[in-house]
Parts: structure tokens; sequence; C-alpha cells
């Protein structure tokens, strides 16, 4: 079935994946995006018929009501996404991960389906075995991951909701983010050769940018299913220490080298291993591991290098 779908902050690291993948499975996609970091991840779907794309901001409501009229299913992409933006600028956080979101709940109609991402860094150390389902208490360390969880205590209220936990994301993507942490990992192994970890035992849970767009698309297919549910969205196979990442990136990159810092601490405090055994058991599965992920880095990274204010 083909729907009329809205998605928010469509032009982002996510949504510039997911985007085509909604258009080539026949669905309509309009997509709200302020585009606030003159991104061009959209170009190549300008073609598409069923695509249409508004330059504009969620938190203005006129904005908002007047596409979501036309909606059946919203996906929320816009947001502030990790915690050292939101540390930066608190009151944007607060206004398009929070307040923004709220408001869309309350226009929402009791018909209108919603898939929303949120976090499983909200579960911040985990059990005394690191170890979480989604039943797990949840410890939200950051601004970004205590939004997230609020937000999601509201969507669950919404009847026809499903809340996907993602793990952190990696891969390449049209608007490519180099600052999360496998990307970051790869990119300094590709170009600098070396990264010192701090606590590098602490474990966390990753996901490829594709799977998780897959994820959605699962979602929407199996709606009926899966609705007024919470689900983990990682890879089972890549609930690993950072030291353990940095030994599959040294595979492909030889001449890589990491170090364990003697002294301090990571400022990011997430140490947790996550159960994916529930989106499993609806017939999702990942379809990209996470060396598959790493080699598309490593040869992404060749193409793509920060030298704005260097000569080289």
């Amino acid at each position: 079935m083909s729907y009329n779908i809205l998605v928010t902050g469509g032009a982002g690291y996510l949504g510039s994946i997911m985007v085509p993948e909604l258009l080539a499975a026949g669905h309509k996609v309009t997509v709200l995006d302020d585009f606030m970091y003159q991104q061009t991840s959209l170009n190549h779907v300008c073609f598409n018929p069923d695509f249409d794309v508004v330059k504009g901001d969620i938190r203005i409501e006129s904005t908002l009501l007047s596409l979501l009229k036309k909606a059946d299913v919203v996906i929320p992409l816009a947001a502030y996404v990790g915690a050292p933006l939101c540390s930066q600028d608190p009151v944007g956080a607060q206004t398009i991960n929070h307040d923004a979101i709220l408001m869309m709940l309350r226009h929402l109609s009791k018909d209108q389906r919603i898939l929303m991402p949120t976090t499983n860094s909200a579960y911040g150390t985990g059990d005394e075995n690191n170890f979480c389902t989604e039943e797990s208490p949840l410890n939200p360390i950051s601004k970004y991951a205590i939004d997230k969880v609020a937000i999601e205590k509201e969507l669950m209220e919404h009847p026809n909701a499903i809340s996907f936990r993602l793990a952190t994301v990696f891969g390449m993507s049209p608007r490519m983010r180099i600052d999360l942490l496998v990307n970051d990992f790869a990119y300094r192994a590709v170009y600098d050769r070396f990264v010192v970890l701090f606590e590098s035992h602490f474990k966390r849970n990753y996901i490829h940018v594709r799977d998780v767009a897959r994820a959605f698309l699962h979602g929407i297919g199996n709606f009926e299913a899966m609705k007024g549910q919470i689900y983990n969205v990682g890879l089972s196979e890549a609930n690993i220490s950072k030291f353990e990442l940095c030994q599959r990136i040294q595979k492909l990159v030889p001449s890589f080298v990491y170090i364990e810092a003697p002294v301090g601490k990571d400022p990011d405090q997430r140490n947790y291993i996550v159960s994916n055994a529930k989106i499993e058991a609806t017939g999702y599965k990942p379809a990209v591991s996470l060396d598959q992920g790493l080699a598309e880095l490593v040869k992404g990274f060749r193409m793509i290098k920060n030298s704005r204010y260097g000569n080289v």
C-alpha cells in the first residue's frame, strides 16, 4: 500500500538515505527541512514526481500543520542529534527535540501513523551486567537522551505509534556526519592513523544507516502488528567495545594505531550491551555487517576530508 509520508529533517544524515528508499517503495514523500547545513543531499530525488520538499522550521506551527493535514504517516527525523550539539545550543535542542515534537503529537489525529527514532543512549550504563532490553530502566545521561526519553513517553500515548530506539548509527550518507563514533574512528584511521581511547572497554551497539532506513520500511509494512511498541534497532553482532572496534578497523587500515589513555575519563559514559531480539522476532534483520560498513567508510573517506582551514 502506498502512503503519503511526511519526513521532517528528511535532508539529514538518516533522511537522505531513507527518503529515496521510501520513494522506491512506492510512497509519496514530502520533506520538511530547514537545510541548516546547506546540504544538497536530496538533489537526486527531485526528478521523482512523488517527492516534494518544503524549506521551513518544524517549530513554526502554521508550517507544520499545513503539511500534517496531508500525511498518512509521519516520520519525525528533525532534531539536534547528539550530546555535543545539544550542549552547545540547549535552547535550540529543547525547542526542536522536545517542544516541537509535543506540538506535532498534539495535532496528530488518532488515525495518523507515526514512526519515530528515539535512542538507546537512554540506557546510560545498563544494569550490573550492562545488558539492556526494552524493559530495562532508563538512565539518560545527556540532555539529548533526557529529551528523547520524555518525548518517547508522550509518543507512546498516541494510538498509532512505533518508537525505534536506535543504536549508534554508522555508514556513508549524502549528508555525511563524521562525528558519529564509528565514522569518527574510521576517519581518524584513514587520515590521522591513530586514536587515543579513554575507557576503551566501554561497549555500545551499532547499526548501519541503511539498516535504520530498512527498519522504518519494515515498521510501515508491518504496522498493525508492531504499533504501540518500543523496539531496539541495532546490529546484534556489534555489541562491542571501543577497543574491539579499533581492532576491526585496523584489519582494513593496517597502519592504524590505537592507544589506551593511562589517565582520564571519556565524557560520554555510555556503556551497555543491547538486545535486539524483540524487533528480530518481527522478521527484521540488518543486512549490513559492521565489517561491510567499515569497508564502505574507508572507501568513502578517500573522497572526504575536513580541510576548510588547511592548505592540504
